[in-house]
């Protein structure tokens, strides 16, 4: 029976068929533009392998776009019959696959985390763990992970800058930012171009307040981002935002124009609606806008966007942000068949028990979004009220500290409007109890403007 490059067996009817699984796996956790085309030519070297329709339906799930989950569902479909006589590892991708596309994120969470106990060599299960607890807002989730696996790996492994990106961002998220920085520079120094260990310590530098630092790191990597995807976009929006941070809000909208919105970039016009580069948009145009900056006719492509969305409610994080760009333009009657869409999905995924999305939307992100309009319609107090009771919860949404951060500037800039004190507070109660980012850190940033 062939086995993977990192010792672990694989039903297949050739080594080739492996190694196109491969070369497909060091494409996602390297964050390569051609992984269409890996992807492509894994199907065609591997058609009748079960883990290859995994790894296809992995990465379809992960593009968070409901035009796309009939395929991932499919691969679910195909990985489950061409498992059947194969190993339980394969079995299980199967079955966590087929959980995840079905929205139900906790139990595909558990299925990787057995898949892990087994098998901590199994690097799709340990980025696809990663992955679906980052949108669920468990970073402790993560870090239990990277540790467990830790003993397993050594930098001598393939790979290898994969297992550090991970264990450098899980430790960043959850306030361990000496060892995150010690991690993600290990990384970058055995390979500059690794965009998740860069990431790891960008989020660091941000979290600790050292902006000019962050800005020359991102400097003096971005030669090495030829091949890479639009992660590299995320990483310039970091840059942006310690820009904005230092005031100086002309340099924020050229990286905007230039960097990580970019609309003329051919990865930008491949996928001109992909949730990180939306997220990445639509937050720095309403921290800006907090600070008084006109953002032109930026909004207007996005609210497009968001209008042509609405009812997908697959990554929850990102509707907020939808609604921040329809509240922006003044599209109120789009964005009342947002929020009816929303609570449409919330309510039909739940046969019984809802499933752990269908859960998130109704129960977090439609108050987040009634807040996000009703600040939009100059409804400051009632906003306020609409956002208050989930404050400790937004969590769950998922992203990072400095993503959750936008949610929190609404929250706080409709209380200062409406003259609500101690619901300022409040927010700095709640939110940082929850996460163990420094409290005058959080004020800092989420107080300017």
């Amino acid at each position: 029976m062939p086995r993977d490059i990192h010792g672990l067996t694989v039903t297949a009817s050739s080594d080739a068929a492996v190694a196109a699984i491969d070369r497909t796996l060091d494409g996602y956790v390297g964050f390569r533009a051609d992984l269409p085309m890996r992807v492509e030519a894994m199907m065609r070297a591997a058609p009748d392998c079960g883990m290859a329709h995994a790894v296809k339906g992995y990465l379809m799930v992960l593009a968070y776009n409901a035009k796309v989950l009939p395929v991932a569902r499919a691969a679910a479909e195909a990985a489950a019959d061409l498992t059947a006589k194969a190993t339980a590892r394969e079995q299980a991708h199967a079955a966590a696959l087929s959980a995840w596309a079905d929205g139900e994120a906790d139990k595909a969470s558990n299925i990787l985390e057995a898949i892990l106990r087994d098998h901590p060599r199994d690097l799709i299960a340990y980025r696809a763990h990663h992955q679906v607890n980052f949108w669920l807002g468990r970073p402790d989730k993560m870090l239990a992970a990277a540790r467990a696996i830790a003993p397993h790996w050594s930098a001598a492994d393939p790979d290898y800058n994969a297992i550090l990106g991970c264990r450098g961002f899980a430790n960043e998220e959850c306030g361990f930012y000496v060892e995150a920085e010690a991690v993600g520079r290990e990384a970058i120094q055995r390979d500059p171009s690794d965009l998740w260990s860069a990431h790891a310590v960008a989020h660091t530098l941000e979290m600790t307040g050292r902006r000019r630092e962050g800005i020359a790191w991102i400097d003096s990597l971005q030669n090495g981002w030829g091949a890479a995807n639009n992660v590299k976009h995320h990483l310039w929006w970091h840059q942006a935002m310690y820009w904005l941070e230092l005031g100086d809000y002309a340099r924020v909208l050229e990286l905007y124009d230039t960097r990580f919105r970019d609309l003329d970039s051919p990865l930008a016009k491949a996928v001109p609606d992909l949730y990180i580069d939306v997220q990445n948009a639509t937050s720095m145009l309403f921290r800006l806008g907090r600070h008084g900056v006109d953002p032109g006719a930026r909004w207007a492509e996005l609210a497009d966007k968001a209008e042509a969305r609405i009812g997908d409610c697959l990554n929850a994080f990102t509707l907020p942000h939808w609604m921040m760009a329809l509240a922006a333009t003044g599209r109120d009657a789009a964005a009342g068949r947002m929020l009816a869409a929303m609570r449409d999905y919330a309510g039909r995924n739940a046969s019984g028990e809802p499933g752990t999305n269908a859960r998130i939307v109704g129960e977090i992100a439609v108050p987040v979004c009634e807040a996000v309009l009703a600040h939009g319609l100059g409804r400051y107090a009632q906003a306020v009220a609409a956002m208050r009771p989930v404050l400790g919860e937004m969590y769950r949404l998922g992203g990072s500290h400095a993503q959750q951060d936008v949610l929190e500037q609404v929250f706080l800039d409709a209380a200062l409007k409406a003259g609500l004190d101690s619901d300022r507070a409040l927010l700095i109660e709640r939110v940082s109890g929850r996460h163990p980012v420094p409290v005058g850190r959080r004020r800092g940033y989420a107080m300017a403007g």
